[in-house]
Parts: structure tokens; C-alpha cells; sequence
């Protein structure tokens, strides 16, 4: 249910059907997109929340740490507005490198790090949505992005070759996953041994309830699913990782409630960066 939950909420995207309003309203008797059903959130509006909690992909964009040159290189239609920061910009990219984008969307995040790796690099998105993966085709035909490929697929079981990617970034995806440990033993059999994980995400500060986990529109508007960060640095120490860092990207409470205008679930989450290597020489393929 959560799964198809998840893909619907981003066809409607993908397709116009929604907005980035719309991905996170929970509606409440006044059909307002700044109410809640649920208990967890309080009444009040967040002192930076615009009238009417609307926000446009622009707007949201440089919440989330992207630059005017970043949102003018990209074709049109590739920023949704979505994420929870600017993996990108913190990734370190060189030209030649292939790097794999966990949970692509419409290609934002691909068509930057395509300018970083240059034509002699590659970039591969993945995502699970159909109608995402034709909207990012679409966007790349028409920037003349030709070394950016989508694949559809699901993150769990990635449609790429063991060793293949030298870095993989995601914004804002694997917390949509309800069970995140098959997403980074993937990401690790698919790096190249020394290659690292540069990733948006959110993560929870404490255990959130049950409740709010089974809230479809909390979930699926990248809030409940978060993992707790111990959790999270166990995940990651299984999967074989090493030199993982995961910390509060520094405007995190303004990006969580530029999702949602009550107070409090900042105090129960934050959007995090997270960055973890694949120790060199070692492949783990099983």
C-alpha cells in the first residue's frame, strides 16, 4: 500500500495532476493545504511559510540549496521543486565520472551532475514511476543531455551492473522506502570499489509513532518514512560502508516546514546529508 501510495502521489506529479502544494497538503474540514488530520501536528503556521503555503519549484529550489545558475541550466519542467537539499553541490563530482542518481524524478539532479562529468562522464537515473521516467527522457532529449540516461526500476533492485557507478547521489527518495537496508546493499554492490554515496534524505531524531507512520500523505510526502539515525549508521556499517557521515543539513528545519506549515515534526525529523564510501578494492556482490 505505502509502495503505490508513493508512485501515485509522483504520477500526479510527473503528470501535472499535482504541485508541489498539492504533494504535501494534508486536508483538513477547511480543504486548506496547510491543515492536518493528524495529531502530531499542532495548529500553527511556521513564521516563513508565504500566505497560502505555496510555494513554486523555483522558490522551493533555492530553500533546498540550489543556485539561479543551477535551475537556469536544467531544461524546463525538470525542477518539480522536490527534494530535501542539493546532493550535487556537495558531491565533489569530476569530469569522467559515472554517477548513478537513486530516484531520479523528472532529472534535476542528473542534468547537474551531467555538467559536472562533462561529455565524458555518464550519469544513470532510476526511478519507479513510469510517468517520471518518460517526463526525465522527455527533459533530456530536449536539453541535448546525451550522456544522462533513465532506467525504470525500483531502487531495492537497481537495473545496473555490479561496480559500474563511481558515485551515487538521491534526494530525498530512500525514506519513501519501507525498508531501507536492500536500497544501500544495492547502492554498495553497484559502486566501484572506492566510490561513495552523496545523499539527501530525511532522518528521524526520535521514534516516530505509529500513526504517523500509516498516514499515507505523511509518508508519502517524505516525512514518516524517515529512519532513526542510529538505525540509519547500522544500516550503513552492514551493507559494508565505511567513513559514513550523516549530519543536519545547516537550514533543516526551514526546509521541513517549507513542506508543512504546522509546528513540531522539525522537532521529530531533519534533512540530512549523508555520505559514506565503499572501501576500495572490495566487491560485494551477493
Amino acid at each position: 500500500m505505502l509502495r503505490e501510495a508513493v508512485r501515485a502521489r509522483y504520477a500526479a506529479i510527473a503528470g501535472g495532476e499535482s504541485t508541489l502544494v498539492e504533494r504535501n497538503k494534508m486536508d483538513g474540514p477547511d480543504g486548506s493545504c496547510c491543515r492536518s488530520s493528524n495529531p502530531e501536528m499542532e495548529d500553527a503556521p511556521t513564521p516563513n511559510q508565504p500566505s497560502g503555503c505555496c510555494f513554486t519549484p523555483d522558490e522551493q529550489a533555492h530553500t533546498l540549496g540550489y543556485s539561479a545558475a543551477d535551475i537556469a541550466v536544467v531544461p524546463e519542467g525538470a525542477n518539480l521543486g522536490l527534494g530535501c537539499g542539493n546532493p550535487v553541490a556537495i558531491a565533489s563530482l569530476r569530469p569522467g565520472q559515472v554517477v548513478l542518481d537513486l530516484g531520479a524524478g523528472a532529472g534535476f539532479d542528473a542534468f547537474l551532475a551531467a555538467r559536472e562529468v562533462g561529455e565524458t562522464g555518464r550519469v544513470i537515473g532510476v526511478d519507479m514511476t513510469p510517468e517520471m521516467v518518460a517526463k526525465a527522457r522527455a527533459n533530456a532529449r530536449a536539453g541535448g543531455f546525451s550522456q544522462v540516461e533513465f532506467r525504470l526500476g525500483e531502487i531495492e533492485a537497481l537495473p545496473v551492473a555490479d561496480a559500474a557507478a563511481d558515485v551515487i547521489i538521491s534526494n530525498c527518495v530512500i525514506n519513501l522506502c519501507p525498508d531501507k537496508r536492500p536500497v544501500y546493499r544495492e547502492a554498495f554492490r553497484v559502486l566501484k570499489p572506492g566510490g561513495r554515496i552523496v545523499i539527501s534524505d530525511v532522518v528521524a531524531r526520535e521514534a516516530l509513532s505509529d500513526e504517523a507512520r500509516e498516514d499515507l500523505a505523511l509518508y508519502s510526502g517524505c516525512l514518516s518514512g524517515a529512519t532513526l539515525l542510529a538505525d540509519l549508521e547500522k544500516i550503513l556499517a552492514d551493507a559494508g560502508f565505511v567513513d559514513v557521515v550523516i549530519r543536519p543539513k545547516g537550514n533543516s528545519d526551514e526546509v521541513i516546514t517549507s513542506w508543512e506549515a504546522k509546528r513540531g515534526f522539525e522537532q521529530k525529523v531533519f534533512a540530512a546529508e549523508v555520505t559514506a564510501k565503499k572501501p576500495d578494492g572490495q566487491c560485494r556482490c551477493d
